[in-house]
């Protein structure tokens, strides 16, 4: 699946979303409403479908070779294949997300796949991200023990600062509540972010929080793994075996010298198979180079 040729960041880091956020009021009240341009709709999706089957069972091909459309498909479903069923498809990123005034509703880039954390500055304060926002605990740990490390303190007290912090951030907000639907990828944040104390509703008025996302990788970075491109090369030629076979099974010869060449349509259909089933077992050996998954406690 091709990813859309543009930066999904604008000037200062922060993704670029769509959002309810009036510039007159701030409010974000109701439902986010989808710019249906942004979706693919359901007729485009099944005429996608069609023309997969239509090109799978070697539609249009009147001669026992194939044509550039169906190459073109066979790479496109390889990416697929490959989307659809390994980690390394996906990678680990963090990007910033404005929270703007009253507004809890955002639309996220399509590349964006899933959204694992939502974390607020400092330990979840309401009163914004100025200096009003102020940790004396933090202050104090700072003071005493980190720049007066060689007298006082020591790994232990900072282990336990750092302890204190999780449990601050997962009683005061620190952690946001929030739901994600990866078909509309729409961001829900359980929480309205309030005015700061000039009650200015404007996008100046935002609070940045830091998003942990899982993001497709382009075609181009899948395409130059030295680990992947095999396996996408291999599964793209067994795909287009897989129709060959399908266009050759139409056909039990070809006219020629001494009554004609016996076509191999089922040697093609069968090897194809064994092929397919044996590289997404690869993939479930990790031959491509992701990682397995870890012990999982709860």
């Amino acid at each position: 699946m091709a990813t859309k040729d543009t930066s999904i960041y604008d000037a200062n880091g922060n993704l670029i979303n769509d959002n309810l956020f009036n510039a007159n009021t701030g409010t974000g009240a109701g439902h986010i409403a989808y710019d249906s341009a942004d979706y693919t709709s359901a007729n485009a999706k099944r005429a996608e479908i069609t023309d997969y089957i239509r090109m799978r069972l070697a539609d249009g091909i009147v001669d026992v070779e194939l044509d550039k459309e169906h190459y073109e498909m066979a790479i496109k479903q390889a990416l697929l294949k490959y989307r659809q069923r390994s980690a390394g498809a996906v990678e680990e990123s963090y990007a910033f997300l404005k929270l703007l005034p009253e507004t809890q509703e955002y639309i996220l880039p399509p590349e964006i796949v899933e959204v694992r954390q939502v974390y607020r500055r400092g330990i979840g304060s309401v009163t914004g991200t100025t200096a009003s926002q102020f940790e004396p605990f933090a202050s104090g740990y700072l003071n005493t023990y980190m720049l007066v490390a060689g007298r006082v303190g020591g790994l232990v007290n900072y282990e336990l600062f750092v302890d204190y912090q999780k449990l601050a951030m997962k009683m005061f907000g620190g952690f946001m509540n929030y739901t994600w639907n990866r078909a509309t990828r729409k961001l829900t944040i359980v929480r309205k972010i309030p005015y700061q104390s000039t009650g200015a509703a404007t996008t100046d008025d935002a609070e940045a929080c830091l998003l942990w996302l899982y993001n497709y990788k382009p075609d181009w970075h899948i395409l130059n793994d030295y680990m992947v491109f095999p396996w996408v090369q291999e599964y793209a030629y067994s795909f287009a075996k897989r129709i060959l076979g399908e266009a050759r099974s139409k056909f039990a010869s070809i006219a020629g010298p001494q009554g004609g060449t016996q076509l191999n349509g089922a040697a093609l259909i069968a090897e194809a198979k064994e092929e397919l089933a044996a590289l997404e077992e690869e993939i479930k050996r990790f031959q491509d180079g992701s990682m397995p998954m870890t012990w999982v406690t709860g």
